[in-house]
This record gives C-alpha cells, sequence and structure tokens, in this order.
C-alpha cells in the first residue's frame, strides 16, 4: 500500500508540472539504439560528436553506471521489456523470442496499452517484430526501401560483395560503407522521418502515447552517409591501448568476435591489418554521429510540437560494444566494455543534467517508467525503480547488479566486476576473474587469483550464487 500510495502521489505532481498535449497522463518516447556504448560526450568522451544525445543528457539524468543484464540484442530487448532477467533457460542469444521463452508474459509496452496507451513500435524494439504479441496498438512498422536486406547496402560497390546465401544474421557483405545519399536513405533516416510523422498525428488527439524508436546504428555493417564519416579525421583515429587478452585471464572469456567475421572483407580466422582496424573504429563513430542526428530531429519535432513537456523521454543502448580492447569486437562477452550501457532519462519538472553513479540495471527500466506514469507495477517485475535518483542521485543505492552470457555469471560492484563459469556437465565453477575497476578500470589484469584478493572472492562468490538461487526461484506467472 506503502508504494502505492506514493507512485499516485508522484502522478498527481507530475500530471501538474505538465501542461501540453494531455496533462493528465504523460507520454513516452522510448529510444533504444543497437550496440551502442557510452562513448558519448555526456560520459565524458569528446572524440565522438553526439551533440544531440548530449543535450539530452543536460536536460536529465545521465546513468553513468547502467548495465544491460545480457550482452546481445535479442535477449536484453527480451529482458527489459519483460522486466524479467535472464537466466540459463531464458533470453540466450540474439534470435531469443519472449513469446516463447515466456509466454504470457505482460510486456512494457502492453502494460502501458493496457493502462489506456497507444503504443507504437518504429524500426527494431523486440528482435523480431511479430515477437510480444499483444504489445502494440498497431503492426509494428519497420522500414522498407531500395537496399538489400536489413543491413541496407545502397552503394553498388557494396551490392556487388553481397553474399546473398549469407549466415544466421542475414546476408553478408562489406562491413562498411560510406556513400554521398541524404540521411533518408538509410532505414534510421526512414525511422526517424516515420516517428516525425506520428508525433504530429498525436499533436491533435489526447491520447497518451508510448512511442518506441528502434535505431539500428551503430549495428554492423557501419554503413553511414559520407557526411557522418567526414565529421572525423582518420589520421587522427587511434587504436585503443589493450588489444590483448587481459593478464591471468581464463580463456573462457575470449571469442573469435564471428558476428564480425561474417563480413565479406574480414578474415574468418586470425589478425586483422590495422588500418582496416582503424577505419572499422572510422566507421562506427560515424554511425553513432548519424543515429545522434535521428535523435535530434525527433526532439526537436517534440519541442516544436510543444509536446516535451508532457513526455518521458528515456534513450537506452541494448549493450555495449568491443572496438579491439582485449582483442575483442562486437559484444558476446563478460567484460565491462559490453556489459555497460548508456541510459538517459528526461523527465519534465524534475532536475536537469544530474549525473548519478548509482548502479543501476535494465530490468529496473520497466518499474522506473510505470512510477513514472502512475502506473501499478505489475507483480513479475525483478527490478528496482531507479525513479528516486532523478531527484537524489548520490543516495545509498544498490550494492551491486547482475549480468550473464552464455555459461558466465557476472556481479559488479562499485568498484569491481567478478565473473565466474560454470560447467555444462558438472554444474560447478571452471574459471574465473575479477578486474578491480578503480585501479584497472580497462580489465587488464584478472586479480582473482591474488591471495590478497582470497576474501574478496569468496564474498563475491557467494553474492553470485545466492543471485541465481533467488532469480531462478521467482514464480513469474
Amino acid at each position: 500500500m506503502k508504494n502505492l500510495i506514493s507512485t499516485t502521489a508522484f502522478a498527481l505532481v507530475f500530471a501538474g508540472l505538465a501542461g501540453a498535449q494531455n496533462p493528465e497522463r504523460p507520454n513516452v518516447l522510448f529510444i533504444a539504439v543497437d550496440d551502442l556504448r557510452p562513448e558519448l560526450g555526456c560520459y565524458g568522451q569528446s572524440h565522438i560528436q553526439s551533440t544531440n544525445i548530449d543535450k539530452l543528457a543536460e536536460s536529465g539524468v545521465t546513468f553513468n553506471r547502467a548495465y544491460c543484464n545480457i550482452p546481445v540484442c535479442g535477449a536484453s530487448r527480451a529482458s527489459i521489456l519483460s522486466g524479467i532477467r535472464p537466466n540459463r533457460t531464458r533470453f540466450l542469444n540474439f534470435n531469443c523470442r519472449l513469446d516463447e521463452d515466456l509466454p504470457g508474459a505482460v510486456s512494457l509496452p502492453m502494460h502501458f496499452k493496457n493502462n489506456g496507451y497507444t503504443t507504437l513500435s518504429l524500426g527494431k524494439i523486440f528482435h523480431h517484430q511479430d515477437d510480444g504479441k499483444g504489445s502494440w496498438s498497431e503492426t509494428p512498422w519497420f522500414p522498407q526501401g531500395d537496399w538489400a536486406g536489413w543491413q541496407a547496402y545502397v552503394s553498388p560497390e557494396s551490392k556487388e560483395q553481397i553474399d546473398w546465401q549469407g549466415n544466421e544474421h542475414g546476408i553478408s557483405g562489406p562491413s562498411f560503407e560510406s556513400p554521398d545519399v541524404p540521411d533518408h536513405v538509410y532505414p534510421d533516416g526512414m525511422i526517424a522521418q516515420e516517428a516525425l510523422r506520428r508525433l504530429r498525428q498525436f499533436k491533435n488527439t489526447d491520447e497518451p502515447f508510448f512511442l518506441a524508436l528502434g535505431f539500428l546504428k551503430p549495428h554492423l555493417p557501419f554503413n553511414a552517409p559520407e557526411k557522418y564519416w567526414d565529421l572525423y579525421d582518420f589520421e587522427k583515429i587511434q587504436l585503443p591501448a589493450n588489444m590483448k587478452k587481459p593478464n591471468g585471464a581464463p580463456n573462457e572469456s575470449m571469442h573469435n568476435f564471428g558476428e564480425l567475421r561474417n563480413y565479406e572483407d574480414v578474415p574468418d580466422q586470425g589478425p586483422m591489418d590495422e588500418e582496416f582496424m582503424r577505419k572499422l573504429i572510422h566507421g562506427y563513430y560515424a554511425c553513432v554521429s548519424y543515429t545522434d542526428a535521428q535523435v535530434g530531429k525527433v526532439l526537436a519535432e517534440l519541442e516544436r510540437l510543444g509536446m516535451a513537456e508532457n513526455t518521458i523521454v528515456i534513450l537506452w543502448g541494448d549493450h555495449g560494444f568491443h572496438l579491439g580492447e582485449h582483442d575483442l569486437w562486437c559484444k558476446h562477452c563478460n567484460f565491462e566494455k559490453v556489459l555497460r550501457t548508456p541510459l538517459i532519462l528526461r523527465v519534465p519538472g524534475k532536475q536537469q543534467n544530474v549525473k548519478t553513479d548509482a548502479l543501476v540495471e535494465y530490468v529496473d527500466v520497466y518499474p522506473s517508467l510505470c512510477e513514472l506514469a502512475g502506473l501499478e507495477k505489475p507483480f513479475h517485475l525483478q527490478g528496482k525503480s531507479f525513479v528516486p535518483l532523478a531527484e537524489d542521485p548520490g543516495q545509498p543505492w544498490k550494492e551491486e547488479v547482475y549480468c550473464r552470457w552464455i555459461r558466465g555469471e557476472t556481479v559488479v560492484t562499485q568498484t569491481h566486476t567478478y565473473t565466474e563459469w560454470f560447467s555444462d556437465q558438472t554444474g560447478k565453477v571452471s574459471a574465473r576473474m575479477m578486474y578491480n575497476l578503480e585501479d584497472d578500470p580497462e580489465e587488464t589484469v584478472n586479480v582473482s587469483e591474488q591471495p590478497e584478493n582470497k576474501k574478496l572472492v569468496e564474498a563475491l562468490s557467494a553474492k553470485l550464487k545466492n543471485h541465481i538461487i533467488e532469480r531462478d526461484n521467482v514464480v513469474i506467472r
């Protein structure tokens, strides 16, 4: 009863602060960005031009220590949209489906729809467009155009390299292209255009909306209009300093980054040429700036229409990404570079330009948006609302958050990351690693076997064990 009263009170305060379209119910603009790591201006990284996302951060709360619960798109999205943690039997890989792993689950957009919201999906929200049945007021919208496959190659040179048989991820072509084309030729530009059209429609109604935008870039292939590549001087792009396996790291921590190697210009095994790797990094930067521009168009239209003062905006990347660190690319592992994510929240009437180092995780998003909209939280949620951090970003918060990938289970604290891998045959711990983020933020030395860390390892191992038991014993329905 106490939580319900506080939620209702917050909703009344929020309604009093809002003054646009439908002052009784706040809208939600839910922006997902594929493969976006927190290498942005608002996170203290000035070499990527992310002007619009940075501006959004200045008007809201930036979570410096946000973590996905699993570092792969399909599983991460199923988890965040259900409010349920991944485990050893659900939400395992990129191709998973919420409807198969948790049939009948009330998704985040479904809960808003059930409470009178118009819910729309534009672009990539669920990994599969037909997943999350019952979540949307209309059939999910995905851009169609004169390009090949969801990878959207538009240059003749790229199309000549396409392997139409492809692989499980789709067709296979070059890992990047930079044609001189306008923004709307690619899917993300189309998504932004459709978002502008939908916002204008909502302006003329009094119905609250939950508008989900799923931008594809900077997901591979690194395809973006030439003007975004031109924002960066290739000669100044550097490879990361820690391009080797961490000292003492177990073999279980590494992988062959098969996602990247599927592309036609990438060797199937072994090292890549340094200039080529710098070109990949260049392409990632260009794609981030391209998506940032699309985000800016949508936010500007929200302001122009006078709807910003009654719209909650949340922007998140579905997981982090390696750009050569640890001699790894893409995601699919338990290092912090792929677990830590960008998460930005703007709530009208709340403090602006707030940063918090509190530990939050993606299962926290569902209950947070419920609280902000004044909706009762479904009983199945496994996260904790981070709304109080918008008022007091420095207050005591979670001591740890949890992530996993295949057989690896990770606990992240303010000072350390600790991972255990479990044997499929025995169920016992087969390998482990720990990094001191204060002394070694790039995770270059595994300190789990150092004698002075024995008690800490035992304590973190016990936390993992208890977490797994609690997680797996929760009754979902």
